[in-house]
């Protein structure tokens, strides 16, 4: 067809028009399907071929190929197994020690509230306003015993559990 397109204005201009190039372009045509098929037609035939009876010879050469080959390409696939098990597992550490962070700022959150909520509880203001809410008074002198304290004779002395001595007769 590009032919036609580029030999068309050409051959036209010498004063010979379109059809004479499609009768040319057809006669070619026809001229190479001659050459392709020879001088009698084609015609196929079913040959019947038996090759039970022949043995296919072991190549030693291309089984040793064959051979290093598999070896050079599982070698290959370990490398690569090995490469994305250690890959995945950098990520998988990543996202625990991720997750270990947050718990550790959640921890630190709790135990912010937690020291708070102790001041205001041990408040003495606010334990003595309960108190007096309570109607407890402040102690008199001889009330409080320190366990530690060195022994006055005037002071209230606090009971202790002794072993019992047995009585010798």
């Amino acid at each position: 067809m590009a032919t036609q397109a580029i030999a068309a204005p050409v051959i036209g201009g010498l004063g010979r028009g379109t059809e004479w190039v499609a009768e040319h372009n057809a006669v070619l045509l026809a001229a190479q399907w001659r050459g392709r098929r020879g001088p009698t037609p084609e015609a196929l035939f079913a040959k019947r071929i038996d090759n039970s009876r022949l043995v296919k010879a072991r190549d030693a050469a291309r089984a040793r190929e064959m051979r290093s080959f598999a070896y050079a390409m599982a070698f290959l696939l370990s490398l690569a197994m090995i490469y994305g098990w250690q890959h995945f597992s950098a990520i998988e550490c990543g996202y625990r020690i991720e997750t270990e962070k947050q718990q550790v700022q959640q921890l630190e959150e709790q135990n912010r509230q937690l020291r708070l909520t102790q001041a205001q509880l041990a408040d003495p203001t606010r334990i003595d306003t309960l108190a007096r809410n309570l109607g407890l008074t402040a102690p008199h002198p001889g009330q409080v015993v320190h366990p530690n304290a060195a022994s006055d004779s005037n002071a209230p002395v606090m009971a202790e559990n002794r072993p019992a001595v047995p009585a010798v007769h």
